[in-house]
């Protein structure tokens, strides 16, 4: 049992939390692969030769530890490999790991009774389809002929399945930038850029949670930029739809910035421009891009007192949030 699962039980508000539980779990090994907005993998075969403790004997110093220094429980799932992870971790409860046995028996025991949508990867239209012909269990499709499989959902995915299904788990942990908390710059063709994703736990119609989603979002942007001293110059949003299809727009801003304020409203207006009309939104996400040093910036002066002093109280705020934690200081609009 070498690979862990973990979700932080993190309110929404909180979700600025994860870069510090991540850092968490480098401290028993630096291989961690954040899974935003609220869970990571983590490889465990070093810290368990280095501690001398199997991954569900480590899986409970974690936990305890993100309850005591950051007040956040989670649920973790342990397995051999990082699908298998992810699957206990979908049967795992708050305070009881769940794991998979490392023998081939065990594994294909612990799947067979499970929905194919446990695997991570199935969507609803191809657990309908095997669905509609009786294979709506790991157990049924692992035992159904490959070119059964192949004639009903293709080649590819027909394979991929089938092994999954079979607890073949090919899958590795792959180290990613989100995962370091003193470094949470992402890349896109070598230009450095800054993403927060909003997923919605279902399909969501609601342009005022949309909205709020987008606050937290640029807000999240806002206080990561100033972390790193950097300002952004580009804003883009995209929408991704129940129909796994995807809006993008993207605004340059009238000067580089790292105010939340103005990340804001340049999101609110990105969001207005795709006109939705009770579209299925699946998550949102804003990303920061043509990023620079905050001292090279330059902006327009203003004699507007309020705007100098929104500046000032997102100042403080951001000292508050470093000695408190990142939920310490939100937008009223996100208290409810």
């Amino acid at each position: 049992m070498t690979i862990v699962c973990v979700r932080f039980q993190l309110p929404p508000a909180y979700e600025a939390a994860l870069p510090g539980l991540l850092g968490l779990l480098e401290e028993f090994t630096p291989v961690v692969e954040a899974l935003p907005p609220d869970a990571a993998l983590a490889d465990l075969r070093g810290a368990e030769r280095y501690f001398g403790r199997s991954a569900v004997e480590l899986a409970s110093v974690i936990r305890v530890r993100a309850l005591a220094l950051y007040g956040v429980d989670c649920v973790i799932g342990a397995g051999p490999g990082p699908m298998l992870a992810r699957v206990a971790l979908d049967a795992a409860r708050p305070g009881l790991t769940c794991e998979v046995p490392g023998d081939p028996d065990g594994i294909a025991q612990f799947l067979a009774d499970r929905p194919v949508t446990a695997l991570p990867g199935v969507g609803t239209a191809t657990a309908r389809t095997l669905c509609e012909y009786g294979l709506d269990t790991l157990g049924r499709v692992a035992a159904a002929p490959l070119s059964t499989l192949q004639r009903l959902i293709g080649a590819k995915t027909a394979r991929e399945l089938h092994e999954k299904a079979n607890g073949i788990d090919r899958g590795r942990v792959v180290p990613n930038a989100v995962s370091l908390p003193h470094s949470r710059l992402r890349s896109s063709g070598g230009t450095p850029i800054l993403a927060a994703e909003r997923p919605f736990s279902r399909d969501e119609l609601s342009p005022d949670r949309h909205r709020r989603a987008l606050l937290r979002a640029a807000e999240e942007l806002g206080a990561r930029l100033r972390a790193l001293d950097k300002v952004c110059g580009t804003l883009t949003l995209t929408a991704r739809y129940a129909d796994r299809t995807a809006t993008t727009r993207t605004r340059t801003l009238k000067e580089p910035t790292a105010h939340s304020a103005a990340l804001t409203r340049t999101a609110y207006d990105m969001y207005d421009s795709l006109g939705l009309q009770r579209a299925r939104v699946r998550a949102l996400t804003l990303r920061a891009e043509s990023l620079g040093p905050a001292e090279q910036a330059s902006y327009q002066l203003t004699f507007d007192p309020v705007d100098e002093k929104v500046r000032r109280i997102e100042e403080a705020a951001d000292r508050v949030r470093a000695k408190f934690g990142p939920g310490a200081v939100r937008p009223g609009a996100l208290a409810a």
